[in-house]
């Protein structure tokens, strides 16, 4: 950690990264509509792998030994799963409620972590779970009452499977991030992502046409600054500090998907949102030690 970089200034890159990658949403959720989300996804990732790939190769990056790859292609098939759920439930369901989906992923993480890596789970956590939960029965819950199309209701379920498998990728992420760099693990994984999904390219999508690939190469763009000003802060803050910045996603999305597809913000999401953001965060409170106790007493 550098100690000349300031929380602050930290916390306002983490903002500007989900900032930016609010923006790259938008432009997927556009690619997704107009050509499907397989198309989507499997172009940025090529265009992902040259931008990142330079960038290993200028860094003087080697190929990964034998644990590290392993890592790395089941991160990348999961996160690629993840992401291809994601995008296409997007093209279905407004952003706003998308976003408030997605942050369910960080208290899966937790229980998955206790199963895979041998974390004890706390009662917060459960606790936490148990209101977040409630939350997303709430948006669900607006869907009903608004009589949503079975689009919709699909879309919302493939977010949440594609927030399951994300959660997975980020307990391997915690194991990646022990044996490889951030360059390195944003690469590969982007490389495992078009490699798996390209010998399917010819059945399920097509060549973009010529006035989608600016939008395929600024994504790739905006989703590797984003990724790139996330790890410099999270090199340089508390992950207590920098996590509240990853709710900022869900008014980022609220205001996009309004201004670019006319998208309206429901109270159940509102709500639903407000309950998932707070069993987050009752989830990942840390218990306050008994001396810390007495001594905030007095």
């Amino acid at each position: 950690m550098s100690a000349r970089t300031s929380p602050v200034i930290a916390f306002g890159a983490a903002a500007l990264g989900i900032a930016i990658y609010s923006v790259m949403d938008t432009l997927m959720k556009r690619l997704s509509i107009d050509s499907g989300a397989y198309s989507a996804v499997l172009w940025r990732s090529w265009v992902g792998v040259a931008i990142t790939g330079a960038l290993f190769l200028i860094q003087g990056g080697r190929w990964p030994g034998r644990e590290a790859l392993r890592l790395h292609i089941a991160r990348g098939a999961t996160g690629g799963a993840s992401v291809l759920l994601f995008f296409w439930g997007l093209a279905r369901v407004p952003m706003a409620q998308s976003i408030a989906l997605t942050f369910l992923s960080p208290l899966i993480a937790l229980f998955l972590a206790a199963f895979m890596l041998g974390e004890t789970v706390r009662r917060a956590a459960i606790l936490g779970s148990l209101i977040a939960g409630a939350g997303v029965l709430v948006i669900a819950g607006g869907e009903v009452q608004a009589q949503a199309s079975t689009q919709v209701v699909l879309g919302s379920l493939a977010i949440l499977v594609a927030s399951i498998l994300y959660a997975v990728s980020l307990v391997l992420l915690r194991r990646q991030a022990q044996v490889a760099g951030p360059t390195e693990v944003a690469l590969f994984t982007m490389l495992v992502i078009a490699v798996l999904m390209t010998p399917a390219a010819p059945f399920v999508s097509g060549w973009p046409a010529a006035q989608q690939w600016p939008s395929i190469v600024i994504a790739a763009l905006l989703g590797s600054l984003s990724a790139l000003l996330l790890a410099w802060a999270y090199a340089r803050a508390e992950a207590q500090v920098l996590a509240p910045v990853e709710y900022t996603a869900f008014v980022w999305a609220a205001c996009l998907g309004y201004a670019v597809f006319g998208e309206h913000v429901s109270v159940f999401t509102l709500a639903g949102a407000a309950l998932i953001i707070a069993g987050c965060v009752v989830a990942v409170r840390r218990p306050v030690a008994p001396g810390a106790q007495s001594e905030a007493g007095l």
